[in-house]
């Protein structure tokens, strides 16, 4: 891929954008199955749950990516658990993922008024019940806006996941530049590939909190 830049550098960097895309999703929806379960632990009623989530949540927040993505690929490495570049940044940035949505969530779900959850008791819901069918679909309401936001920074840390060896778009890009040594032309295009992934969502999130802002999301009771 030598030579000045071209349709096939340009074709690469594409492939590696749809990776970063895919690894983008693999994460959000490990993330998101994670994280939901987590997110209920640190409301459960039983102390031992909600002090076994919250120690996971402080242990992988408190801890950089960088980090987690090393120990996966190459610590595992290392007592003997080889992992794919693919395997080790999915599972990775599913448990990074699922630390922030399930804390994200928990203060959502902490957020539905108090004169809700005083509603669904006063119906003899079990708890399982009040939560399914009054609590959990008011906080999916309040959930989505930051939810949306969040999707923009799983996007951008996929670009750590070159350092595993994986090819998404900031690995192809690198790739790239040590064939051509056009650095700038090269992060030029790969700034404005994410920035083209990242700014509709950003828009959609800022358009969804406008309409709570609003209102359209009524949380009042009936």
């Amino acid at each position: 891929m030598g030579g000045h830049l071209n349709i096939n550098h340009l074709l690469f960097l594409g492939h590696g954008a749809l990776w970063t895309i895919g690894l983008s999703l693999i994460a959000l929806g490990g993330g998101g199955v994670a994280g939901f379960v987590i997110a209920l632990a640190r409301v459960s009623s039983l102390k031992s749950v909600r002090l076994l989530s919250a120690i996971y949540v402080q242990l992988i927040q408190g801890t950089p990516l960088l980090v987690i993505l090393f120990l996966g690929y190459f610590g595992l490495a290392a007592v003997g658990f080889q992992l794919s570049p693919l395997a080790a940044a999915g599972a990775s940035l599913t448990l990074y993922v699922a630390a922030y949505l399930g804390e994200i969530w928990r203060g959502c779900i902490e957020s539905v008024p108090k004169p809700q959850w005083e509603a669904a008791e006063g119906l003899a819901l079990s708890r399982t019940q009040r939560m399914m069918k009054v609590i959990l679909p008011q906080a999916i309401r309040i959930a989505t806006p930051p939810t949306v936001g969040f999707m923009v920074q799983i996007i951008k840390n996929t670009s750590l996941a070159s350092v595993v060896g994986f090819v998404e778009l900031m690995r192809s890009g690198q790739i790239v530049n040590n064939s051509l040594f056009e650095p700038f032309a090269i992060y030029a295009i790969i700034a404005v590939v994410y920035f083209a992934m990242c700014y509709p969502i950003s828009l959609y999130s800022q358009r969804l909190e406008r309409r709570m802002g609003r209102g359209k999301f009524n949380l009042a009771p009936a």
